[in-house]
C-alpha cells in the first residue's frame, strides 16, 4: 500500500509540474522542444474533424447533446451535465447520460450504472452522475454503442454525452464546450507542448462556450458565464446535510481533491472561511484508507467525485462539499429553442 501511495504522489507532482508549464501562457524551453509533436496533434485533430463532417455517423432518433472541452483536465463538465438534466426534465424531456467511464471494465460495457455501483468497475463520474441526477447513465468506450444501448433499455428521448467532443463516431446535434475561466486555454498549444486536445479554431464550430467562472485570459470567442455555487456539506458515510453556515468546531481542515484542477476546490474551501491543508491527488485517483490517514482528528472535506470512491471506508468527520451549476436564463431559453427547432418535442 505504501509503495502505491508514493507512486501516486510522484504522479501527482509530475502532473502538476506539466500543468503549470502549460498555463504559464508562454513556452518553456522544454515545451518548445515538443512543438513539432504539437503540430502533428493539431493536424490530426483537424483531419479527424473533416472526416467526421464529410462522413456523418449513425444519427439516433433523439437529440444528442455533447458536453466536452478542448483542454485536458477538469473544467466543470459534470456539474453542468447535472444542471442540464434538472432543467431539461423540468421542460418535459426524459434525458439519459452516456459516458466513456474512465477506467471502467470495457468487457462489461455497455452497462447501465446505478448510484450503488463500484467506481472502479464503471468509473467515478458515471456513478456520481447517477447519484446526482437519478436518470439512466450508460458507460461505453464506444459512445454510439452507448446511445443505442441507452435507447434500447430506457424510455429516454434525449441523450447527453458527458465528454466526447472528440469522439467522432458519435453524432451530435448540439455541442457545448466548457472552459475553466481561471486557466483559459493556457499557452494555446496542442498536446504535448500545451493543454489543447484540438486547436482553438475548433471553438468556431461549437454551439455554446461555457466559462466556469470569469475568464481571466482574453479569448476571441463569446462565452456564457457559469457559476458553481456551494450548497452544503454532506457526510461521506451518509447522514444529515449541514448548511454552509454550520458552525464547525475547528476552521482548519484537510482538503482532499482528486480532480483535474484541485486548486480550484481548495480555493473554494478557503472562500468558505476554512484554513486548508491541501492534499491534491491525480484525477480519477483510486483511494484507499492509507491515503487519508492523517495524524490529527481534523475534519476532511473533499469533492463529490472523491466521496463516491471513499464511501466504503469513510469516517464520521469526512464530508464533501456539494455544488450546483448556475447559468443565466437566456442560455436555457436558447438551448430549449434549439432543441425545439430540431423537431423533437419534450
Amino acid at each position: 500500500m505504501a509503495s502505491c501511495s508514493i507512486s501516486s504522489r510522484l504522479k501527482t507532482v509530475l502532473s502538476e509540474s506539466i500543468t503549470r508549464s502549460w498555463y504559464q501562457h508562454r513556452l518553456t524551453p522544454f515545451m518548445s522542444a515538443l512543438s513539432p509533436l504539437s503540430a502533428l496533434v493539431s493536424r490530426e485533430a483537424k483531419r479527424r474533424l473533416q472526416a467526421f463532417q464529410g462522413d456523418p455517423p449513425w444519427k439516433p432518433p433523439v437529440p444528442v447533446i455533447v458536453v466536452g472541452n478542448i483542454t485536458v483536465g477538469g473544467t466543470g463538465k459534470t456539474p453542468l451535465v447535472a444542471a442540464m438534466v434538472r432543467r431539461l426534465r423540468e421542460a418535459g424531456y426524459r434525458p439519459g447520460i452516456i459516458s466513456r467511464g474512465y477506467k471502467a471494465d470495457a468487457a462489461q460495457t455497455p452497462r447501465l450504472v446505478t448510484r450503488l455501483d463500484l467506481p472502479m468497475e464503471c468509473g467515478d463520474e458515471p456513478v456520481m452522475l447517477a447519484d446526482l441526477t437519478g436518470v439512466p447513465v450508460v458507460v461505453s468506450p464506444d459512445r454510439a454503442e452507448g446511445v443505442r444501448f441507452l435507447l434500447q433499455q430506457t424510455g429516454c428521448n434525449l441523450v447527453i454525452s458527458d465528454d466526447g467532443l472528440q469522439h467522432y463516431k458519435l453524432h451530435r446535434d448540439i455541442e457545448i464546450v466548457v472552459i475553466d475561466g481561471r486557466r483559459g486555454l493556457g499557452n494555446g498549444r496542442c498536446l504535448p507542448a500545451g493543454p489543447l486536445r484540438e486547436p482553438t479554431d475548433r471553438l468556431n464550430s461549437v454551439d455554446y462556450i461555457i466559462s466556469n467562472g470569469q475568464i481571466e485570459q482574453a479569448i476571441d470567442f463569446e462565452s456564457t458565464l457559469m457559476k458553481l455555487e456551494n450548497t452544503g456539506y454532506i457526510p461521506v458515510a451518509g447522514g444529515e446535510v449541514r448548511p454552509l453556515d454550520w458552525l464547525w468546531q475547528e476552521r482548519r481542515v484537510h482538503g482532499v481533491a482528486g480532480i483535474g484542477n484541485p486548486e480550484r476546490f481548495f480555493s473554494s474551501l478557503e472562500s468558505c472561511g476554512f484554513e486548508v491543508d491541501r492534499h491534491p491527488f491525480a484525477d480519477h485517483h483510486a483511494y484507499d484508507e492509507d491515503d487519508l490517514s492523517f495524524r490529527d482528528q481534523r475534519a476532511v472535506i473533499m469533492t463529490g467525485k472523491d466521496a463516491i470512491k471513499c464511501r466504503s471506508f469513510a469516517q464520521a468527520n469526512w464530508w464533501y462539499l456539494a455544488i450546483e451549476a448556475v447559468l443565466p436564463e437566456p442560455f436555457w431559453e436558447s438551448l430549449l429553442a434549439r432543441l425545439s427547432a430540431l423537431g423533437h418535442g419534450a
